[in-house]
């Protein structure tokens, strides 16, 4: 027997009462995953390399220092 026929044996197990969270679990595992765009995986990858700027503040202190950039 497949996982997938034995998924739907199992979801016909389910009852009715618990069955919302089956659906929402569903949905989330059939989104594919999101994979970075380029611009992303680079400045990734420059960071691995010991490049880029490393922020540890608050958000507050990021915001306000873009804001003076």
């Amino acid at each position: 027997m497949s996982y997938r026929e034995l998924a739907k044996n199992l979801i016909d197990q389910i009852p009715d009462s618990k069955m919302y969270y089956i659906v929402s679990f569903l949905q989330g595992a059939a989104v594919p995953a999101e994979v970075p765009n380029a611009e992303t995986l680079a400045s990734m990858e420059e960071l691995e390399r010991g490049g880029g700027t490393m922020f540890t503040g608050s958000t507050e202190d990021l915001f306000a220092e873009l804001m003076e950039e």
